[in-house]
């Protein structure tokens, strides 16, 4: 006999529901398949509305209680906010208001970049809102106060990777204009302050150099998943049994193209969930 569809979905393994303003969310999403394959991922990508960087802290904050919806209607167990953006400005007030635990990508991201840092100058790029927002100078000046950061913000680079140039000239152009900066202020450490921009760590690492360590916040957001799950009791009991639902506000064919070569993800059927 079929249960009521209530039940059923009470039985059902619960998500790690994951959104980002578009693609570069993956990169998390990603990192969590290969760290925790039992476990299921709701990803949604707000295609409709990237890029979040250049928005103001009341919309980005807006359009994360929107997509968090969609993902608790899902079933979350557990919201990972994978846009520096939207955790920079919205992930205190969706950990106030959500009734599932939430956690964004800057945190990680600052104790990597704490860790890694030789000569205790750490370079930040990202989007305008992220780094005018001051999130990653607070999150790393709090873990050691010595640590001087020089932030930048990079808007041309989240529509390149969007439109899939991830080896273009016109690309390699746009992050040598951003880079050098950075580089000419000493940094040793350079944190890809958006989860867009590990797809471009080939570029990234031709212009910067062997000397300059690339922090990429995605394995430390999956680790401290890992961890989360596992003190609240919540992790998924199956072996090797998880899967990516994909879902997208507007159709992206060079999100295709992009998440599937670049991050070597099977996406699968990729859903359409159209947002007001």
């Amino acid at each position: 006999m079929q249960l009521p569809d209530s039940q059923s979905s009470q039985q059902a393994p619960r998500p790690i529901g994951v959104f980002d303003s578009g693609i570069g969310g993956l990169t998390v999403a990603g990192a969590l398949r290969r760290l925790l394959p039992a476990e299921h991922i709701s990803y949604i990508g707000d295609t409709a509305r990237v890029p979040y960087g250049g928005k103001s802290a009341a919309t980005i904050e807006r359009y994360s209680r929107e997509l968090s919806r969609m993902l608790l209607d899902d079933g979350a167990k557990l919201i990972v906010v994978a846009c520096n953006s939207a955790s920079a400005l919205a992930l205190s007030a969706l950990q106030s208001s959500l009734e599932v635990p939430v956690l964004g990508v800057i945190q990680s991201g600052a104790v990597a970049a704490v860790a890694a840092t030789r000569s205790g100058c750490v370079g930040v790029i990202g989007t305008r809102a992220t780094v005018n927002s001051g999130a990653y100078q607070q999150a790393i000046r709090a873990l050691n106060p010595d640590v001087r950061v020089e932030a930048a913000a990079c808007p041309l680079l989240v529509p390149l990777i969007e439109e899939g140039w991830l080896e273009d000239a016109v690309t390699e152009a746009v992050v040598a204009r951003y880079l050098e900066p950075l580089l000419q202020k000493g940094i040793d450490t350079l944190v890809l302050g958006c989860t867009h921009y590990p797809l471009l760590q080939g570029a990234l690492k031709s212009y910067a150099g062997s000397g300059i360590i690339l922090v990429d916040s995605a394995k430390n957001c999956a680790l401290e998943v890992q961890a989360l799950l596992s003190s609240r009791g919540i992790s998924s009991s199956a072996e090797g049994a998880g899967s990516l639902r994909v879902s997208l506000t507007d159709p992206s064919s060079a999100f295709l193209r992009v998440a599937e070569n670049a991050l070597g993800l099977d996406v699968g059927e990729v859903h359409l969930r159209p947002v007001g």
